[in-house]
């Protein structure tokens, strides 16, 4: 999954010399206009506020230009399509106003939080009553793990909340309800661990809290198939990109906590943690307890590969 749990808003202008000055205001898209933020505000009838029914996208720019921003508009429209709710913008639109809010805050390497709520209604669940979805872009800077943490590795451990099954809410509509994901999130915090391992109802990983999840054996890649409970992230695909780049057999397949105890190298992916090696799983340490070879390539390539292009916005 790639929901962030730190943020950053303080902006540097890179003709700015001396110490960082102060954090400025951002500017939000809101419903066809660009407000400051204390201004950004949201009726307490929205329906994404009362029951978090709307959608979302995390997406990263770098170095001017937005990372994969068709493959996340394309799957944006498909969590509207499937929850029934009508985005009230084109996707040339979407764009546009995406581009304008990260060149109103001069910025050219951050995070986009793209929000549609199914809108104002009223206390009743039908979203029948709401006339208007609406429509919410943040751009700022973000950080959800130290830069030490790449070098370093992260601790995970495995929690009690299991993840929401297909049955009940498809992991793959990114909506707003998150509170699956949070409670987890509460459980690894209260282990003192960076990150949680999700496991769905038959007990086979699902995936962390913010993250898709690999582990490495014998130089082969697995990763949890969709139909397990993972989200279908975009940097996950990348990452079968890289291994295909790199002739890395990576396979879909169930995944037990053991085949992470077992693993020679474990990694995360995710839109803000970008892709993270994992050095410790509930106590064991996994291989040398450092991050491996083929995660250190797929790091170094992934990075690569983010520089190297993108939807430009200042053209």
């Amino acid at each position: 999954m790639e929901e962030p749990r730190k943020t950053t808003r303080t902006v540097k202008p890179a003709n700015e010399s001396g110490p960082a000055k102060a954090a400025k205001s951002l500017t939000i898209f809101l419903d066809g206009e660009f407000v400051p933020e204390g201004d950004a505000k949201v009726s307490v009838f929205d329906h994404g506020l009362l029951y978090g029914d709307g959608i979302f996208e995390g997406i990263r720019f770098y170095n001017g230009g937005v990372f994969r921003l068709e493959e996340h508009l394309e799957r944006l429209w498909d969590s509207a399509r499937s929850i029934c709710l009508e985005v009230p913008m084109s996707r040339s639109e979407m764009t546009e106003a995406l581009l304008e809010t990260i060149r109103k805050n001069d910025l050219r390497d951050g995070y986009i939080r793209l929000i549609v709520t199914r809108g104002v209604g009223n206390l009743g669940l039908n979203p029948a009553q709401c006339k208007r979805p609406s429509v919410i872009i943040i751009a700022t800077t973000v950080t959800l793990y130290p830069a030490e943490m790449y070098h370093r590795g992260l601790t995970v451990v495995t929690v009690a909340t299991r993840r929401t099954g297909p049955g009940a809410l498809n992991p793959a509509v990114k909506s707003l309800n998150y509170l699956n994901n949070v409670m987890a999130r509460i459980e690894a915090n209260l282990a003192e661990a960076d990150e949680a391992l999700m496991l769905n109802d038959q007990g086979c990983i699902a995936e962390c809290t913010a993250d898709n999840i690999f582990v490495i054996k014998r130089g082969e890649i697995f990763t949890p198939p969709i139909t397990a409970g993972a989200l279908r992230g975009i940097t996950r695909s990348v990452v079968f990109e890289i291994a295909a780049e790199l002739g890395i057999k990576i396979s879909e397949t169930d995944i037990s906590r053991h085949d992470v105890f077992i693993a020679d190298e474990c990694l995360l992916s995710g839109t803000a943690a970008e892709v993270i090696p994992v050095i410790k799983a509930d106590g064991r340490v996994i291989g040398t307890g450092k991050p491996g070879p083929i995660s250190l390539r797929m790091i170094a390539r992934f990075r690569e590969i983010t520089r190297e292009g993108g939807t430009p916005i200042y053209s």
